[in-house]
């Protein structure tokens, strides 16, 4: 008797816009696992419903998106101390004895294309990240880790900044990092990168921060991806930055995903490339 694939899914409200199943479909075939993944979309109130209702069909593990990662960690019995730092989980394990296990791999994802695939050091690098939800908290941890100078945190609503700064302060001591919680409006420093953790790209919004923020060559640095971040892209192109894509955070991310679950660490740099190579 064949035995079905396993079963994976991403979470989202919205969620059509994923290349999720296209990036997991691949690692799979490239490390000879066999499992299948799918879009799962949630309604706005219905999350914890929607993972109950997916592990009774036999899923072994989900990616949690927009908007339920802060929900997540309060249906894992354990979770990583990224997440539990994070306050968000973008990843479950759906164990054999029933718990849940969460974990966060957004930053690693970050850190990893930053460093890896665009070459830019952080390593004593100023920079700022611009939005306070639940894609900022997952990635402040590791990017505190890498050992920049300054992150400067920047949201409209100054309490929320304040708050996830205040959550990672013990480690940016630790880190001998300066971290600081500001409004827009209130920035005046120049930064070596600019990330921007916001929904301002998907809404067609403006860029949240003011232009001077960028010198010249700086790594601009949105955590969307594909069209959605094209205005932010163009914006920091117009300005003298090196515009990036979070199309290589997703599939970094992913790829600390994969291995949680399958114990098998994927070609994350050839995936990318090939993705890459089919936009252009």
């Amino acid at each position: 008797m064949i035995s079905s694939p396993d079963l994976y899914c991403v979470m989202g409200h919205p969620v059509a816009h994923s290349r999720s199943p296209d990036i997991h479909a691949r690692f799979a075939a490239l490390t000879g696992q066999t499992l299948r993944y799918e879009r799962r979309l949630i309604a706005l109130d219905g999350f914890a419903d929607g993972v109950r209702a997916f592990v009774a069909e036999g899923g072994r593990g989900c990616n949690v998106t927009v908007p339920f990662k802060f929900e997540a960690p309060a249906l894992a019995a354990e979770c990583s101390p990224r997440a539990q730092l994070a306050g968000a989980a973008n990843t479950l394990v759906f164990r054999p004895d029933g718990s849940i296990f969460a974990d966060n791999t957004d930053g690693l994802g970050l850190v990893a294309d930053i460093t890896r695939n665009a070459g830019v050091a952080l390593q004593g690098a100023r920079v700022l990240l611009v939005g306070a939800g639940g894609a900022a908290a997952g990635v402040l941890g590791p990017l505190l880790q890498a050992g920049p100078a300054h992150i400067t945190v920047a949201n409209r609503t100054l309490a929320k900044a304040q708050a996830l700064v205040a959550s990672h302060g013990a480690l940016a001591s630790l880190q001998k990092s300066e971290l600081l919680a500001l409004t827009p409006q209130a920035l005046e420093a120049n930064f070596d990168v600019i990330i921007n953790a916001t929904a301002s790209s998907m809404a067609g919004a403006e860029v949240p921060v003011p232009a001077s923020v960028l010198r010249p060559g700086a790594l601009a640095y949105d955590m969307m991806y594909g069209p959605a971040a094209a205005g932010f892209l163009d914006w920091a192109r117009a300005h003298g930055a090196v515009p990036r894509d979070g199309l290589g955070m997703l599939v970094e991310q992913a790829a600390e995903a994969f291995a949680l679950w399958r114990g098998v660490r994927p070609p994350s740099a050839q995936v990318l490339q090939e993705l890459q190579q089919q936009a252009a």
